[in-house]
């Protein structure tokens, strides 16, 4: 009987030493996302105010901006490499953006009975995000 085990162990790390460069760019990308969303989150409930997720909101518009003008600009004028697309893209922009956020926010504001705001939340999130893409595609066209 063969000895597949081998095989998937050989498999296993010649894959993984294929993608650990795209792991670490993903992952440091995503650390650099991550700490700029929580600082922009922290200095909103500050300075704006707490009881309308600000914060939170323009990173989602901010991202959605970027990633659109990062998606331009690579289709349009190939300026970036695959490795720094994924490291701008999933990394950054991933870590950066919270969809994961903005669900919870938006599931706290209907449970608190802010049924109004948590629809203006939701609609504004959701047609700025898809208009910022946009625009930043589109910026990239000219």
């Amino acid at each position: 009987m063969p000895n597949h085990q081998g095989t998937a162990h050989e498999e296993t790390r010649v894959l993984l030493s294929m993608n650990l460069t795209k792991i670490v760019l993903v992952g440091l990308g995503g650390c650099i996302g991550s700490i700029a969303r929580y600082m922009i989150v922290q200095y909103s409930v500050k300075t704006v105010a707490a009881d309308f997720p600000y914060g939170t909101l323009a990173v989602n518009i901010i991202g959605s901006l970027m990633i659109g003008l990062i998606y331009g600009i690579n289709e349009h004028k190939q300026f970036f490499d695959p490795e720094t697309t994924l490291f701008l893209t999933v990394g950054i922009c991933g870590g950066f953006t919270t969809f994961s956020s903005f669900g919870l926010e938006s599931f706290n504001l209907l449970r608190s009975g802010q049924v109004m705001t948590a629809l203006l939340y939701i609609t504004i999130s959701n047609i700025a995000a898809l208009l910022s893409v946009f625009s930043g595609y589109y910026i990239t066209k000219s």
